[in-house]
């Protein structure tokens, strides 16, 4: 009987192509499979945001003491704002603050019958506003002394606060608090992460990225100005193991 051998050999073939084939798509399935698994490890992540607060004693004031005088003549209104700044300047040094605590800015001068259109005529022509400003760290003889600034009042000192002069009270050691305040914003976030990991039953590994936020200096509220809240937020993404 005679035997086709090249058929024998193509079945041999189709066969052995189909093992290597089987063999293959096994191989490449579990690597798929494994580089999937990478992928998805390498990509659990949380990202979470800690804060750090606290409040701290403002450390400079700077005190505008605004006033105006008014006169018919140019030689006369000065002569006013000569005497109220050396009562003003008298009124800080009685209170203990040097002299080189004040500085003073030019006088602003208006003539008050340019700008009449119509009217009556103000009694003296003249007006100059100047301010005496005094900045210090001592904030809280600053505070006590403010209200005691009615004895200028009484001495005939026209005193004129606006929103444009007005006592500001800062906090300028940011620099000395800042790494603890960044640990204690780190230790919030590994904390929020922590929690997070527990309810998803995953472990916290090492941090992927961290971005800090500005450094915020606001007052405490409106009536306590000297005391300042320092406010600072990190961003951190964590990996999850």
């Amino acid at each position: 009987m005679a035997v086709n051998t090249k058929g024998v050999v193509v079945l041999a073939s189709a066969v052995a192509l189909g093992g290597l084939l089987a063999l293959g798509l096994g191989w490449g399935g579990s690597y798929f499979k494994g580089a999937a698994e990478v992928w998805q490890q390498s990509s659990r992540s949380v990202t979470v945001r800690g804060l750090a607060e606290r409040e701290v004693a403002a450390d400079l004031v700077m005190w505008p003491l605004n006033y105006a005088v008014s006169a018919d003549t140019l030689t006369e209104l000065e002569q006013r704002l000569s005497t109220d700044e050396r009562r003003v300047r008298d009124f800080l040094a009685e209170r203990g603050f040097a002299a080189d605590e004040v500085s003073m800015t030019p006088p602003r001068i208006t003539d008050q019958y340019a700008n009449t259109y119509g009217g009556e005529r103000p009694d003296e022509r003249f007006r100059a506003e100047a301010t005496l400003l005094l900045r210090t760290d001592r904030v809280a003889d600053v505070i006590q002394a403010v209200p005691e600034a009615t004895a200028l009042v009484r001495q005939g000192v026209l005193l004129s606060p606006t929103y444009e002069y007005r006592t500001e009270f800062l906090f300028t050691g940011l620099d000395a608090i800042k790494p603890e305040m960044i640990r204690e914003a780190t230790a919030d976030a590994r904390s929020a992460a922590q929690q997070f990991a527990e309810d998803s039953g995953s472990a916290v590994g090492g941090i992927k990225s961290a971005t800090q936020g500005y450094f915020s200096i606001e007052d405490l509220d409106s009536y306590t100005p000297q005391t300042k809240r320092v406010r600072v937020v990190t961003t951190i993404d964590y990996a999850l193991e």
